[in-house]
């Protein structure tokens, strides 16, 4: 039974725990996204859903609250700008918990955890593909120009 068990200490004192897990918030709503054991993501949720529903209403007291959880200022407001806002219409449940496997080391469940309505980025990620085939033809262009045209010769006669 788990009566009067109201957390789990992950096997640290309470400074390292605490620090420990406000890092693995403050990643959490800069990425949106960590990769972590099964343990910590269930007990750094906890945490995360509580100051997402502050994040949903933002006021001075509120951010107060924030501030004293997370590192960074920058988080802080992205929680108040834009995760809060995002999940507005949201009850509750502003974070999953995927499985991946077992590391190989010591065979931890690794999980992922990310935000609800987190998206991969498929347009940003065909952009940098597009910039970087245009950055391989212009350093190929860049060469030609250099050797003086010998490659396309060489071409020409094969």
């Amino acid at each position: 039974m788990k009566h009067r068990r109201g957390f789990n200490p992950l096997a640290r004192r309470a400074a390292h725990r605490k620090a420990m897990i406000r890092n693995m918030i403050t990643s959490l709503f800069r990425y949106e996204r960590i990769r972590t054991t099964k343990s910590k993501a269930l007990e750094v949720r906890r945490f995360a859903e509580k100051l997402i529903t502050r994040g949903k209403i933002d006021s001075v007291h509120n951010r107060r609250i924030a501030s004293s959880r997370l590192y960074d200022e920058a988080v802080v407001a992205k929680l108040f700008t834009d995760i809060g806002p995002r999940m507005k219409d949201r009850n509750g449940g502003y974070t999953r918990v995927l499985k991946l496997g077992e590391r190989n080391g010591d065979a931890a469940e690794i999980v992922l955890l990310e935000l609800v309505d987190y998206k991969l980025d498929t347009e940003e990620t065909s952009d940098k593909k597009a910039k970087k085939e245009e950055k391989k033809v212009a350093k190929k262009e860049k060469a030609d120009a250099k050797s003086g045209g010998r490659a396309e010769k060489k071409a020409g006669k094969a």
